[in-house]
C-alpha cells in the first residue's frame, strides 16, 4: 500500500453554499407560476414553473406585442424538450398571430395572411379622418410581408424562438422568425416530422 486512501474525496476541504447546483426549472406550459429564488449576494432569481404568455417582436416592422404561447415545435439540442413541450432558450415555439395582425391591420389597412378567403362579407369601415386615411394609404406601399410568414397569418400561429432564460429570468420573450432563418428552421422541422 502506498499510504493514499482511495476513498479520499476528489475536492480539497468541505462542501460550500457558493459551489451548490440547483435543480433545472423545466419550465412548462400552463397558468403562470413563477416561484423566486435566492441567490448570492441576496439577488434574486426567478423561476418560471409555468407560463402562458410572453413578448415577441416582429424585427422587421420594429414592433412587440404580448402573445400567448401555442406550442414547443423543434429543440436544437434535445427531441425529449420538445416532447414534454419544455420552454427553454433558444427553442422555436407557435405563437398567437392575433395581436400582430391586429396591428398589421391598423397600420398599413392591409389584411394580412387572408388573400384566399375573399368571398368573405366586409367588416363595418371605421370612419377616419383625411389626414389618417392619407397616412395609411402612404405606407401600403411598404406593406410587404414574406410569402412564408403570409402564409402562417392565414393559418393563426407564427413561429418564433425564445430569447429569454425562462427559468433564470422567469419571463419567456423572443421574436417572430422570418427570411432565411424561418426557411432553415422550416426545414429542419419537416425533417423531424418526415423521420
Amino acid at each position: 500500500s502506498s499510504g493514499i486512501n482511495a476513498e479520499w474525496p476528489l475536492r480539497p476541504g468541505k462542501k460550500r453554499k457558493f459551489e451548490l447546483g440547483r435543480p433545472a426549472a423545466n419550465t412548462k406550459m400552463g397558468t403562470k407560476r413563477i416561484r423566486p429564488v435566492r441567490t448570492m449576494g441576496g439577488n434574486r432569481k426567478f423561476r418560471a414553473l409555468r407560463l402562458e404568455t410572453g413578448n415577441f417582436a416582429w424585427g422587421s416592422e420594429g414592433v412587440t406585442r404580448k402573445t400567448r404561447i401555442l406550442d414547443v415545435v423543434y429543440n436544437a439540442s434535445n427531441n425529449e424538450l420538445v416532447r414534454t413541450k419544455t420552454l427553454v432558450k433558444s427553442c422555436i415555439i407557435q405563437v398567437d398571430s392575433t395581436p400582430f395582425r391586429q396591428w398589421y391591420e391598423g397600420h398599413y389597412g392591409v389584411t394580412a395572411g387572408r388573400k384566399r378567403k375573399t368571398d368573405e362579407k366586409p367588416e363595418e369601415e371605421v370612419s377616419k379622418s383625411n389626414h389618417v386615411e392619407r397616412k395609411i394609404e402612404a405606407r401600403k406601399s411598404d406593406a410587404k410581408i414574406g410569402a412564408l410568414l403570409d402564409d402562417q397569418f392565414s393559418t393563426g400561429r407564427l413561429y418564433a424562438v425564445v430569447g429569454s432564460r425562462p427559468g433564470q429570468s422567469g419571463r419567456c420573450d423572443g421574436y417572430i422568425l422570418e427570411g432565411k432563418e424561418l426557411e432553415f428552421y422550416l426545414k429542419k422541422i419537416r425533417m423531424k416530422k418526415s423521420k
